[in-house]
């Protein structure tokens, strides 16, 4: 990798079970050919366990993967915490993603220790100093709890002021929307790399849903298109490819320091989508 070739880094989900971990090995494999930066793992829906993460980072490592397990403060007291980041140090994790997550189904209203986090970014700073390279998330559409954009800008600056290194934002499909975050991010002094994180259009139910969960806006003629395409899937994969590898070529030329790819476990999207840049 030369000094002007953009950096890429992959996201995985932890496998639930012996068949879904050959998959996730199988595609990491196969990904290995992006020569990811480092790959990070998400930890269970709510935060709910971070065992499967753990096993998941074991597993990509020992592929030769720098491996960035996620970290949720929600629900947890500082205690869990400090054994996590002791238990990940001792194994020579040096990257982590460091996220407030949601609260656990079940736990009623505790929220844990660390509400927000900036908390859990200091905390991790407090405990083991400069070990980790720590990633946090940026919202370029406004965090949809963000009581507005300047808000949600100040909580993600104080994430950075508590310690990030860099960040990977929400996906999006709305270049402008980047670019406009990351140019009112350095106006409050926020030097850290802003990485786009990027979601391959292969299946619009599953898209749309993920996409009102989390507040990422699915522009109207892209909704527009996949209807179009009813239960067409070889449309809706060459559609979603063109109009993903488009996104990712205008980012990369407008100056984005890389691309964190969110893989859902799958290779095909989004080696298609690197193959498009490569090409170029």
């Amino acid at each position: 990798m030369t000094a002007t070739t953009p950096a890429y880094s992959l996201e995985f989900f932890p496998p639930r079970d012996p068949a879904a971990h050959e998959r996730l090995v199988e595609t990491a494999r196969q990904l290995l050919v992006v020569q990811p930066k480092y790959v990070s793992v998400t930890f269970g829906a709510g935060g709910s366990t971070q065992s499967g993460t753990a096993e998941a980072v074991r597993t990509l490592r020992g592929m030769g993967c720098d491996a960035a397990p996620h970290l949720s403060c929600m629900g947890s007291s500082r205690a869990r915490l400090r054994e996590i980041l002791q238990a990940y140090q001792a194994e020579g994790v040096r990257r982590l993603v460091a996220l407030r997550g949601d609260l656990p189904s079940g736990m009623g209203g505790d929220g844990g220790d660390l509400r927000h986090a900036n908390d859990l970014v200091a905390f991790i700073r407090e405990e083991t100093g400069d070990w980790f390279h720590i990633e946090v998330a940026a919202y370029p559409e406004m965090h949809p709890q963000a009581a507005n954009a300047a808000a949600d800008l100040r909580h993600f600056a104080n994430k950075v002021q508590a310690g990030a290194d860099s960040a990977i934002t929400q996906y999006f499909f709305n270049a402008d929307a980047y670019f406009d975050f990351v140019d009112r991010a350095r106006a409050l002094g926020v030097d850290v790399p802003i990485v786009p994180g990027i979601m391959p259009i292969t299946n619009s139910s599953q898209l749309l849903r993920f996409s009102d969960m989390c507040g990422a806006e699915v522009p109207r003629w892209i909704r527009l298109r996949l209807a179009e395409f009813g239960d067409d899937k070889a449309s809706i994969r060459a559609f979603g490819h063109d109009v993903v590898a488009g996104l990712c070529e205008r980012l990369l030329a407008g100056g984005a320091p890389g691309l964190h790819f969110y893989t859902l476990n799958q290779a095909e999207a989004t080696l298609g989508i690197w193959r498009s840049l490569e090409n170029q």
